[in-house]
């Protein structure tokens, strides 16, 4: 007669331990996130921040090759333009490069995308490498235009791959990785731009060459690491690779209980079929989603935060900051960046995403504030110039454990798999577009309204901020399906399982679909 209890306790403990080392981080799961945010992730921080300390070389390069074509001297506006031109031909290129994600997931899946993209990678490095020996600044503008389309593609792909690979329960720590790569891509741009090391006029080609290492690494590495599972199973229908990709990620055989819930999603989905950007914009039951990607994403970037990368050196001389002492302080300002996003990594499967978007758009908000008065008043007060810097890093801070890198997050999780390639491009337009608007209009608003123009940004944190306290859900350790329940009531529609037509009211019903349509027993682990 005790036998039925002790049974019954014996299996609750077997599940237990089953969900335990579903939510492990396995050597092939570690592996992938590494391999593809350094491959690709680091790629775009990297060109974000590289031209930025060699500028006065590479601009007296433009200079002289001008005057050996033409016998005359460059005019300054010339000049400008040609360099306003090098600056944000990458974002547009991003811009390109973010059109193209949806066509090429979808056909070459997930991991067949980034390898693909290391062509716009590779080619661009090399073009960039012989530019001097060229002479030549127009290969340098297309280059930084190519390699616009790598980090286009690889800020919206990575995010979606690890996303698709990770258990629920690690989503967040592992989607926060590529945000990682992308502050460590930053800082080592910095660290090789100081004058003694390749920031000068004749390391600076060499310095551009080298964002083509790691686009060679992932290329030989990321073939020997699984395709996302949802992308075999849902799009592609091979339950069998889905199931060994699956096995070789989780690091056991038994992922029966996952595999389920990758059929509850496609059935629940299959009505609406693979959806394009245009027929995501006139889904109802997504609409509320769609905003906030949006709204998040121009949060992101209009807050400042690459006007801040793109033009750090002219903000830290403009503060009062000596000439030889500004390219170390913005090593200073990196590192921070990298340290406060490894933070954000432990922290938010904790914490939760809503929470630290709120609290990074807040200290943002405050910091820009805080920044315009100290600009304002540097030139009365002899140690304001500490507090301009202070409110820099204290910005950089703030936007490293929430902007920067949730809204990628939380694209993910906001969509199943039937829109997610879609919901990216969208997203990921948005960032580039918005990434461009302000590399190209900050000097003009710099020039305008001079320390005021900070207060453009704070207003654009403070608003982003509201719009997250209002409207966007903590998405924290829930499956895709259940994120779409909790905007479906927004969104006033019910999302229903496909065939059954029953509402997927909670994660109880989840696990109880899941319990009576697979067998309960261990088949054995690896």
């Amino acid at each position: 007669m005790t036998q039925g209890p002790n049974k019954a306790m014996a299996e609750n403990e077997k599940c237990k331990d089953l969900g335990e080392k579903r939510g492990r981080l396995t050597t092939i799961l570690a592996l992938s996130t590494l391999i593809s945010a350094f491959g690709s992730s680091f790629q775009y921080g990297y060109n974000v921040a590289v031209i930025n300390s060699p500028a006065p070389q590479m601009q007296q390069f433009y200079n002289t090759t001008y005057l050996e074509r033409y016998k005359t001297e460059m005019g300054q506006n010339l000049l400008t333009l040609l360099w306003s031109l090098s600056v944000s031909m990458y974002p547009l290129g991003g811009f390109f490069g973010s059109l193209m994600v949806a066509p090429l997931v979808n056909h070459l899946g997930r991991k067949g995308t980034l390898l693909f993209n290391n062509i716009f990678s590779i080619v661009p490095a090399v073009m960039m490498g012989v530019s001097e020996v060229a002479n030549s600044y127009e290969i340098i503008i297309v280059a930084r235009f190519i390699v616009g389309i790598c980090a286009g593609l690889s800020s919206n792909v990575v995010p979606m791959y690890l996303g698709e690979l990770s258990p629920k329960n690690l989503r967040g720590a592992l989607g926060v990785v590529p945000q990682l790569f992308i502050t460590i891509g930053i800082l080592s741009a910095q660290v090789l731009g100081i004058r003694n090391i390749l920031g000068n006029s004749e390391g600076w080609p060499l310095m551009l060459g080298l964002t083509g290492i790691p686009a060679l690494i992932e290329l030989l590495l990321l073939p020997f690491f699984p395709e996302s599972p949802r992308y075999m199973l849902i799009q592609k229908g091979n339950e069998k690779k889905a199931k060994k990709a699956l096995q070789r990620l989780r690091g056991w055989d038994d992922v029966d209980a996952e595999m389920t819930e990758m059929r509850l999603e496609d059935q629940s989905e299959r009505a609406e079929g693979r959806l394009t950007v245009f027929s995501l914009l006139s889904q109802r039951s997504l609409r509320w989603q769609l905003i906030s990607v949006v709204i998040m994403n121009m949060g992101q970037q209009l807050s400042g935060v690459n006007a801040i990368y793109y033009y750090a050196d002219s903000i830290y001389s403009s503060a009062g900051v000596n000439e030889n002492d500004v390219q170390f302080v913005t090593v200073g300002t990196g590192a921070v960046n990298v340290v406060m996003t490894v933070a954000a990594v432990f922290i938010v499967e904790k914490s939760g995403r809503r929470l630290l978007l709120l609290l990074g758009f807040g200290i943002c908000c405050a910091a820009c504030v805080l920044l315009t008065i100290a600009l304002s008043l540097q030139e009365r007060v002899s140690w304001m110039p500490y507090i301009s810097i202070a409110c820099v890093i204290i910005y950089v801070m703030g936007h490293a454990i929430g902007p920067s890198p949730i809204p990628n997050v939380v694209t993910t999780e906001m969509f199943r798999q039937s829109a997610r390639s879609a919901a990216f491009m969208v997203s990921g337009s948005v960032h580039w577009l918005s990434n461009f608007t302000v590399g190209l209009v900050f000097p003009f608003m710099e020039r305008g309204l001079g320390p005021y123009s900070f207060i453009v940004f704070a207003v654009i944190c403070l608003l982003t901020l509201v719009y997250v306290w209002l409207v966007v859900p903590e998405t924290k350790k829930k499956t895709f399906l259940e994120v779409s329940q909790m905007f479906g009531k927004r969104n006033k529609v019910e999302i229903k399982l496909g065939d059954s037509d029953l509402p997927l009211k909670d994660s109880k019903e989840i696990r109880e679909i899941r319990r009576r349509s697979q067998p309960s027993e261990r088949t054995g682990s690896l």
